[in-house]
């Protein structure tokens, strides 16, 4: 067992032993207390932390604040108890916050979302086509990056600037995942098949996967969810070979051997919350364990911010108006209750 799996078990025993003996939330907020939420700045934190806020302010009648910052300034708070949760922890990604596991500091609870995913994508009309809008499928049979070297699937992903190569879409430079995506291009062969294209910025990643799609162009790219994008198109991503552990650690070094590539790993999204305030705020805790949002209302609420321009505390606001059957699972019927009149 895990590490991370043996301590989520310990605080199911925490919450349960909390629940048995205490009044839960209910005492740590009415002292008087603030819960503190890291002030996560990319869009699915944001809209996360807001939505959670929201609930424990108006449901449980809790003093709420989120406090900004960097990741590692963020976690290291969470740490320290300044803060007391981190509505999504990428687990296993950050030395501060495995250093603080260790240290039995902090705690993972429930999972903020399942099926979050990164990889290479292309559009789903390249394989499918897309009939309403008269295109026909560019590449039916196309499955897999180990597929990409074919001679008609270079042509068809063909660079504007080197039409003898194909064009692969990667992250700007500077982002781990713009040298993970540069490896995997020298193991799979297909470096000198295909332009590893750069964009300046993520927004402009973005902008060239939204012209490709709404021409109905071919591109193939790297992606990841939750994000805006996933929720306002259908993207279909390529099969890689199984994630290893001795694979991924020669793709993840700047010196590294390029003699294979793998999928990257499984994405484990949890609720990243200080251990005294877990064992201080048990019911808190109950419902950070069930506050599970399905992975498409997370897509299509960041595709709401984007298609609106509204922040993430409005959006935050809709997906309680309009997804009771799914928030409403988490919380207690009077909890339930008060947030519904709290929206009207």
């Amino acid at each position: 067992m895990s590490l991370k799996h043996i301590k989520t078990t310990g605080l199911a025993a925490i919450v349960a032993l909390g629940l048995s003996t205490t009044g839960a939330s209910a005492s740590y907020c009415s002292d008087g207390n603030t819960v503190k939420f890291a002030g996560i700045s990319w869009e699915s934190g944001a809209f996360i932390t807001e939505v959670m806020m929201n609930i424990l302010e108006t449901g449980y009648d809790c003093q709420v604040d989120s406090i900004p910052g960097n990741s590692i300034t963020l976690e290291q708070a969470v740490a320290n108890n300044d803060i007391q949760i981190f509505a999504e922890e990428w687990l296993g990604r950050s030395d501060i916050w495995n250093k603080a596991v260790d240290q039995g500091k902090v705690v993972a609870i429930g999972k903020t979302f399942v099926g979050a995913s990164e990889g290479w994508f292309v559009p789903d009309y390249v394989i499918k086509g897309d009939e309403k809008r008269g295109i026909e499928p560019m590449a039916p049979d196309l499955k897999s990056v180990t597929q990409l070297s074919d001679p008609k699937y270079v042509e068809l992903f063909t660079d504007p600037e080197e039409p003898s190569k194909g064009r692969f879409l990667n992250c700007p430079s500077g982002w781990t995942c713009e040298g993970i995506s540069t490896a995997k291009l020298e193991a799979y062969q297909l470096d000198d098949h295909y332009v590893n294209f750069r964009p300046g910025t993520g927004t402009a990643l973005d902008a060239a996967i939204k012209s490709a799609y709404l021409q109905g162009e071919p591109l193939l790219f790297y992606y990841w969810s939750p994000t805006a994008m996933m929720g306002k198109f259908n993207l279909i991503q390529l099969d890689e070979p199984a994630y290893s552990d001795a694979c991924w650690a020669e793709l993840s070094k700047s010196d590294g051997k390029r003699e294979e590539a793998c999928a990257f790993p499984s994405v484990d999204v949890a609720y990243g919350v200080n251990s005294t305030f877990a064992k201080d705020a048990p019911e808190i805790a109950a419902v950070l364990e069930k506050a599970t949002f399905p992975l498409e209302d997370v897509n299509g609420s960041l595709a709401y911010m984007a298609d609106n321009e509204v922040d993430a505390d409005v959006a935050a606001k809709e997906f309680l108006k309009t997804k009771a059957d799914v928030w409403g699972e988490w919380v207690s019927p009077e909890a339930k209750a008060k947030i519904e009149d709290s929206l009207k």
